[in-house]
């Protein structure tokens, strides 16, 4: 239930219908609290503002009919615009890309910014009444114009206005390729310090044991687990559980999710997987591979021949290189929870080694980078970059196979000056890699 939960509150912050749904609401009660306080007379030192000449009805009608109708034109606007940069970016970019957009903060605040400006001006202007009319909040022959509600009215136009600049500064900042490859490549470093937030200490072994397998029971891809309940469950099993999967991965009926060293009670398997949400489409939430995958496509997009756009996949490869230089210093052994009285570990995640890591950064990358020769520089440049950061000799090792898959690669495509270029820079990288200290 929880996995559940945590789901549905990543599903609301990448919806467009939650903040302005939310302001809306704030905004109603809002207006309903200031009106209350107008019509007690609370508010009467509002009038007395010297620099405040107090409003008339008509005036006061006037003023909220046009906040009202011009904050709901800007808010069609403003979405019309966002949907096109979105658009625009999942097209040009990559449609996995279309998540990081909807999560924008700065879009949808904006949206409902405007939306509970409308609302607030249009559920203070039901309250103003002319001298010639009557109702709840006045007898026939006198007028009401709510003068503290009318400034607050002022005061979140005036907020609409900056936001509406703000917003117009930020969409088209916010869909240039360096701002995307660093949102996602800054992410990504946050997701490996917080998984990974020990030094290397011991090589990772990537194995997945045998045992009692666990099924899937429903199709999708694991959008989040909860890790808490599920180390509870495998406590309370008296046995280990190791997984077979990771947060990203697709399941369907025929995927083992785990395996038990011994087989516990068949509810143990039942409360397994209500600890795993599955959805339509991998998410950033818990996936670090994910974010990976994303700075790859970018690079593989920018280096198609449609595309040929070499200086965008090398700063794809930049940030590629920083993942992996982050990963190189860490101790990608990772356990949840702490080994029980008797050493066992009741719950064992899937674990990656280090050259899983490089095969999914750099492999996957490798064959478009060849094609390119300022790519295939930097590719080497961020690969030597990456082992300065590294002690471990079996790292090294998974550096120096990687840069020279590349250089195969790319004698199997170029020749002439392009090809010398590459193995020119190559004969260099062997030389620095040589004297770095592992």
């Amino acid at each position: 239930m929880i996995a559940r939960l945590r789901k549905l509150w990543s599903d609301i912050n990448a919806s467009y219908w939650f903040f302005p749904g939310l302001f809306a609401i704030v905004a109603l009660l809002l207006a309903m609290v200031t009106v209350e306080l107008d019509r007690r007379g609370m508010t009467e030192w509002v009038g007395q503002l010297n620099w405040l000449p107090p409003a008339r009805p008509q005036g006061a009608s006037n003023m909220l009919t046009v906040i009202a109708s011009s904050m709901i034109g800007v808010a069609s606007t403003v979405f019309s615009i966002t949907i096109a940069a979105v658009a625009y970016a999942s097209g040009n970019y990559g449609p996995r890309l279309l998540t990081n957009f909807m999560e924008d903060r700065g879009n949808q605040l904006s949206l409902a910014t405007f939306i509970g400006t409308f609302v607030y001006a249009i559920t203070v202007l039901l309250s103003v009444r002319m001298p010639d009319e009557s109702g709840a909040l006045v007898s026939q022959g006198d007028g009401f114009v709510p003068q503290l509600s009318l400034v607050i009215a002022y005061v979140l136009m005036a907020v609409s206005v900056m936001v509406l600049v703000f917003f117009l500064n930020h969409v088209p900042s916010s869909i240039r390729i360096n701002a995307v490859l660093e949102g996602i490549g800054r992410r990504l470093l946050t997701a490996i310090r917080k998984n990974f937030d020990e030094p290397m200490k011991a090589r990772v072994e990537a194995t997945v044991g045998g045992g009692t397998p666990i099924y899937a029971t429903g199709t999708g891809y694991i959008q989040v687990i909860n890790w808490n309940e599920l180390l509870e469950v495998a406590r309370k099993s008296g046995v280990e559980l190791q997984l077979a999967v990771r947060t990203g991965d697709f399941l369907h009926r025929s995927v083992a999710i785990g395996y038990w060293s011994e087989q516990p009670d068949e509810a143990c398997d039942r409360e397994v997987h209500d600890c795993f949400a599955l959805g339509d489409a991998r998410t950033p939430t818990q996936d670090l591979h994910f974010m990976m995958d994303e700075l790859v496509e970018i690079g593989l997009r920018a280096l198609s021949p449609g595309i040929n756009d070499p200086f965008t996949a090398i700063s794809a490869l930049h940030w590629i290189g920083a993942a992996t230089a982050e990963l190189g210093k860490r101790d990608l052994n990772w356990s949840v929870g702490e080994q029980d009285e008797d050493g066992r570990h009741p719950l064992r995640p899937m674990a990656d080694d280090f050259s899983h890591y490089v095969r999914r950064g750099f492999g996957t990358i490798r064959s478009a980078v060849a094609t390119s020769p300022p790519a295939a520089t930097v590719m080497l440049d961020s690969l030597e970059s990456a082992a300065a950061t590294m002690t471990d000799s079996e790292r090294h090792k998974a550096v120096r196979d990687e840069a020279e898959q590349l250089v195969r690669q790319a004698r199997a495509i170029l020749v002439g000056p392009d090809l010398e270029q590459i193995e020119a820079h190559y004969a260099l990288f062997q030389k620095r890699l040589e004297n770095h200290p592992r």
